[in-house]
This record gives structure tokens, sequence and C-alpha cells, in this order.
């Protein structure tokens, strides 16, 4: 979209261009690392959405005379010390390693970039009193809030939630707000001020467009993040709690069966955090640098 400056505002023989803002991901290289984890992540969605047609067991159902069974034809993964079959409670499990996640980077994304926008573009007091709330956001420990949560509201994964999202927002907000500084000050927004726009028009047409492969970044690895916190509540028996299916619970619950010389209990869901984080990273620093080669 090209814009004719206004007279008083620039040299009117020079055009005004939009950021390209969403358009750059486009043109993404896909190196073969970051392909292989962008199918892994949709591999790991679509095993979540279809749990319960993949998994050959139920994954609470137990069954003590096969207790630790090791891997075979009736139980690929083997089962755990209660006889649960292992696999179908990895499938389920990644139903409740997701969608914690992806209530703490939604609910922090929306928070941080409308903080971050807003402190960005009003600048003075606003900016002051949100960045030091910001601040302040950041001495409280994520993980410290949510055991307060859970004393309060009880174990589960609300709590848990609630406390990843307030300690993830800041984050999000401090980078939005420094990006959004940026954008202000560059000739479009200017434009489109002396043609007459309102602050909030350009904001949710202009601004936010242009910020959104850089925060969409920043939420893929707030993403895997996310993921090994809330996983390492429930390790701790603060997150999500059994018989329920979650790959912290699962590890903590293969603690005893380590003892016994059985190791898949536990390092199986532990391959999957690691797998899945590793993947959430991979893509969020891809995009990262992609974006930044762009810009040079």
């Amino acid at each position: 979209m090209t814009l004719t400056a206004h007279p008083g505002a620039a040299d009117p023989a020079v055009p005004l261009r939009r950021r390209p803002g969403l358009r750059r991901l486009r043109a993404l290289g896909q190196g073969p690392m970051f392909t292989a984890a962008v199918l892994l992540l949709v591999a790991l969605v679509a095993v979540a959405a279809l749990a319960p047609l993949l998994a050959p067991y139920d994954p609470e159902a137990m069954d003590l005379s096969a207790s630790l069974v090791g891997t075979g034809g009736d139980h690929l993964l083997g089962t755990d010390q209660s006889g649960r079959d292992i696999l179908s409670r990895l499938l389920h499990g990644a139903r409740t390693g997701l969608l914690g996640p992806l209530l703490v980077v939604a609910v922090s994304t929306v928070l941080g970039t409308a903080l971050g926008v807003l402190a960005g573009w009003r600048g003075g007091w606003a900016d002051a009193v949100l960045s030091r709330s910001m601040d302040l956001a950041f001495a409280l420990p994520g993980m410290l809030l949510a055991i307060m949560l859970v004393a309060v509201l009880g174990s589960g994964m609300t709590a848990p939630v609630i406390a990843m999202a307030v300690a993830y927002t800041p984050y999000v907000g401090r980078l939005v707000r420094g990006i959004a500084r940026q954008e202000k000050a560059r000739p479009y927004i200017e434009s489109y001020l002396v043609q007459g726009w309102s602050g909030w028009t350009i904001c949710l047409r202009h601004l936010l467009p242009n910020i959104a492969p850089t925060v969409l970044a920043q939420s893929a690895m707030n993403f895997g993040y996310a993921l090994m916190d809330l996983a390492a509540l429930s390790f701790l028996g603060f997150g999500v709690q059994p018989p329920t299916a979650d790959w912290g619970a699962m590890i903590n619950e293969g603690q005893s069966a380590l003892q016994m010389g059985a190791m898949l209990p536990a390092l199986a869901p532990s391959f999957c955090i690691v797998l899945a984080v590793v993947a959430f990273g991979i893509v969020g620093e891809g995009i990262a640098d992609r974006i930044a080669k762009r810009e040079r």
C-alpha cells in the first residue's frame, strides 16, 4: 500500500510504504531443522486431537496383574506399575501437555500485547506506570505464584495456568513495548496521523500486523517454556493429578518403577517433553532469525 506524505510531514515526492508485517512470514526460508520441527509439532497436535481414536487402551484402566510388562505386541511401550498402557497415557497426556501451555500463551500474549502497545504508543505517565508494573511482575517467580494459588484454589490445571499466564505477561509486554515505540517513530505512522487517522485505528490496522511476526516468534518459544514449567508443577504434585494422563505426572509416578529397573514409565514422558520443547524453540528461533535477516 503506497501513501503520499502530507507536505508538512515529509517530502511529498517520497512515497511512504507500510512495512510488510505478516507478509514477511510468507517468504521464510525453510531449512531442514525448521521444517522438521514444524512437522513434528503438527504431528503432536494431531496426536493430541485424535488420542481417543489412536490409544489402544483406556489410559486410566489399571491391571495390577500386568504391572511393568515390557514392550511387546500387546503393549508397544509396556505398562507402568499400575498396569496402565504407557503408549495410551502418552497419547492422552499430549492433550493436557498442550492445552495448559496453549492457555498460558494465549492469555499472556493478549494481555502482554495490549499492555505493550498501550505503553509504547501513549508514552509518558502511561508508559511509566505500565513499565514499572511489569518490572514488579518480573520480581515474582511464576513457580512460587503457582504454589501460592494452588494453596488457595486447590491442585489441578487452573491455578498453574493462571500463575504462569501472569508470569509470562511481562515478557511479552516488554518486547511489544519496545517494538511499538520503534514503529511509532516510522514515517508511515506519522503520515496516517497527519491524515487524521485515530491512534486506535492505526494500532489495530497497521501497527499490530507489523509486530505480529515477532510476537509469534516469542509466543512459540514461550509455549515450550510454559510446557516445561507446567510439567514440572505436575511432577511436584501441584498440577494435573493422577490418574489423569499428564506427562509431568507420569514422570513422578515412574520414579518408583525406576527403582525396580523399569525405565520407560519415566523416560517415555520425559522424552516427549524434551522433544516438544526443543521443537517449539527451533520454530520460534527460526521465525525470529528469518525476520531479523529480512530487516537488515
